[in-house]
């Protein structure tokens, strides 16, 4: 059996398309079926349900499944860890971020990447759940999420800052004049917010419901850059993070208040799996994240 059949099988379980998986792996789609073909006739089972098109895994791929991706895992964590007995750390870091965190993502690259200089950066914007899976799945070396609500379950972690709200609406409104807000007033606003599948809502959704307040949006979306562009056009107010003031200045469009009242900060930080041995590029990320030094705006 070779490694390159199982990543193909891998890469496969995770695109859940042929011709994206074979995009992902390098090769042209008839190498990456004839590679899975070529793993069933090893293992004498049918592992890829199929028809024109993927249609999932069989109950024996599905068993491989988890196998294969620390089989996978394993020999990266052999070669990265030799490697980095000679020289420095190379191959990519494979970042999982919430969007809330994105503000973040710059000092942490610019840190990661100057200790490390031989190794590369992906960057994915994924949900907090979408990140410790793939975290369990070998698909990240770490994540930059959320630690305290709805924290994650047997995770190592390095807190890096602590997230506070503010309430953002267009300039030369019904918000002029304005140094602050109450709650109540932002939740009967004219909202556009993160959908409830993000974990930053589920904690807004907490805070609100402990001051007796709901809140209904107009518009939902899964990205800041859409909630930031709803703002702009007018018609919009949002509630996001305080780590988004380092990329606001000079956009006079937007007029920014603080809570009256704040609600409790939300750690934020790197996790990465609680495996023995640690795999040297989870080791870097963590030991980056409690060294790197962030603005006065992020604080713990």
């Amino acid at each position: 059996m070779q490694l390159r059949l199982l990543r193909y099988f891998t890469t496969l379980a995770r695109e859940g398309h042929f011709a994206r998986a074979a995009e992902a792996c390098g090769v042209t789609q008839p190498t990456l079926s004839a590679g899975i073909a070529t793993l069933e006739e090893q293992f004498g089972h049918r592992l890829v349900l199929r028809e024109r098109r993927y249609i999932g895994l069989s109950p024996e791929g599905q068993a491989m499944l988890p196998w294969a991706q620390q089989l996978i895992a394993v020999y990266d964590g052999m070669a990265h860890a030799m490697e980095a007995i000679d020289g420095p750390i190379q191959g990519e870091f494979r970042l999982g971020v919430i969007p809330a965190a994105m503000p973040a993502t710059g000092y942490l690259a610019r840190a990661l990447l100057a200790g490390h200089p031989a190794s590369t950066l992906s960057v994915r914007s994924l949900t907090s759940r979408e990140i410790e899976r793939g975290l369990v799945a070998f698909d990240l070396d770490a994540g930059l999420t959320y630690l305290d609500h709805e924290p994650p379950a047997d995770m190592l972690a390095a807190p890096l800052y602590a997230e506070r709200y503010i309430f953002l609406a267009r300039a030369g409104g019904d918000f002029e004049g304005r140094t602050s807000i109450g709650w109540a007033e932002a939740a009967g606003s004219d909202l556009c917010l993160l959908h409830p599948g993000m974990q930053n809502r589920r904690i807004l959704d907490t805070r609100l419901a402990e001051r007796g307040l709901a809140i209904r949006p107009r518009a939902t979306a899964d990205s800041y850059v859409a909630l930031l562009a709803m703002v702009q056009a007018g018609g919009f107010a949002t509630i996001m993070p305080d780590s988004y003031l380092a990329l606001l200045p000079g956009m006079n469009w937007a007029r920014i208040l603080p809570f009256d009242d704040p609600a409790p900060a939300s750690r934020i930080g790197v996790i990465v799996p609680n495996r023995h041995p640690v795999g040297p590029l989870a080791a870097a990320a963590l030991a980056v994240a409690r060294a790197v030094a962030l603005p006065d705006g992020f604080k713990i």
